[in-house]
């Protein structure tokens, strides 16, 4: 009777993530650094983007933010882990060109900005401006890739990732 009244939560098993930018979504096979594209930390989908803002895919907690603001963590409400990785070799930028809006422990919600980048500085100093978000505990979580083609930040479905 008091699990009724005073029951359990209901656990989150399944999110549905949102495109992290505006741009063109392409699997992590085509991202041109091993890292990413062997998927050594973990699975998931890239964007080349339009524009330089990146939003929360998810509502979760900030569990990171990088001294260079290049990358950000979170962790989702059903525990999957996810890197947001601005450009590839934007960490010898020392975080030039990049903006944090959020702080470890911020709660965020889907389409809330994490980071404004100067798309000019990043493909000027930059490998690339491909973006990368790798689910980090992927071996812990089944995730289906539901984007392709053209993807807008905060509204496109991106990742959906259901807890093992």
């Amino acid at each position: 009777m008091f699990k009724k009244l005073f029951g359990k939560k209901e656990e989150t098993k399944e999110v549905v993530l949102v495109a992290p930018l505006t741009g063109m979504a392409t699997v992590l096979d085509n991202v041109d650094d091993p890292v990413f594209s062997q998927k050594m930390m973990g699975d998931g989908l890239a964007v080349e983007p339009t524009e330089g803002v990146v939003v929360s895919p998810v509502e979760g907690e900030i569990i990171q933010v990088f001294p260079t603001k290049h990358a950000v963590g979170i962790k989702a409400a059903n525990g999957a882990e996810i890197l947001l990785h601005i450009g590839l070799e934007t960490v010898s930028m020392k975080g030039e060109g990049f903006t944090a809006h959020v702080r470890e422990g911020d709660k965020v919600s889907a389409g809330d900005k994490l980071v404004t980048f100067d798309m000019a500085i990043v493909t000027e100093k930059a490998k690339s401006t491909v973006t990368p978000l790798v689910i980090t505990n992927s071996d812990s979580m089944e995730i289906e890739i539901l984007a392709s083609g053209r993807v807008e930040r905060g509204t496109t479905p991106f990742i959906k990732i259901t807890a093992k």
